[in-house]
């Protein structure tokens, strides 16, 4: 029997949902586990000196950031391992899918300003790795992605049927 475009569209976004938190638990899990993840500072020297930044966070990145570079990033690994958690089980889809657009738009504007004087698809262009997956949070955000595939849909079947 066919699904409904309902149920194709509600299985199209639980598929998207999973897909960037596989990613995300992909980004934690090397953060987490190797110790490569102590070049934070490195990153961030790096975004400043080769001109990655947009220059409103440069001084947020400079004067907030560096200093706090070790929390910070435990911040951004145990960040992006509970936003991967979440969406890969359905579970707090709307508050990670928020915590992964503000995390996504601060690493956008953290490295991938392409330069005063450029044209504006090199904005676009320089943003894409970071752009795709705000679209994919503010998608998340308005639609429903947990209603299937998820913790809180099995959980919602299994009530259903013991009544």
């Amino acid at each position: 029997m066919p699904l409904s475009p309902d149920a194709r569209n509600l299985r199209t976004l639980a598929f998207l949902r999973i897909g960037v938190g596989v990613f995300f638990l992909i980004f934690a899990q090397y953060k987490i586990l190797s110790t490569e993840f102590t070049l934070f500072q490195f990153w961030i020297n790096k975004f400043l000196t080769e001109g990655g930044a947009y220059p409103f966070m440069a001084p947020i990145l400079r004067n907030f950031v560096l200093p706090h570079a070790t929390p910070i990033a435990f911040i951004v690994a145990y960040s992006e391992l509970a936003i991967g958690l979440a969406l890969l089980l359905g579970v707090f889809v709307r508050p990670a899918s928020i915590a992964g657009l503000i995390f996504t738009l601060t690493l956008l504007f953290s490295s991938d300003y392409p330069g005063s004087s450029a044209p504006l698809w090199q904005y676009v262009g320089a943003s894409l790795s970071h752009s795709v997956f705000a679209l994919c949070f503010l998608s998340l955000l308005i639609g429903r992605s947990e209603a299937v595939w998820s913790l809180p849909s099995k959980h919602h079947a299994l009530s259903s049927t013991s009544r």
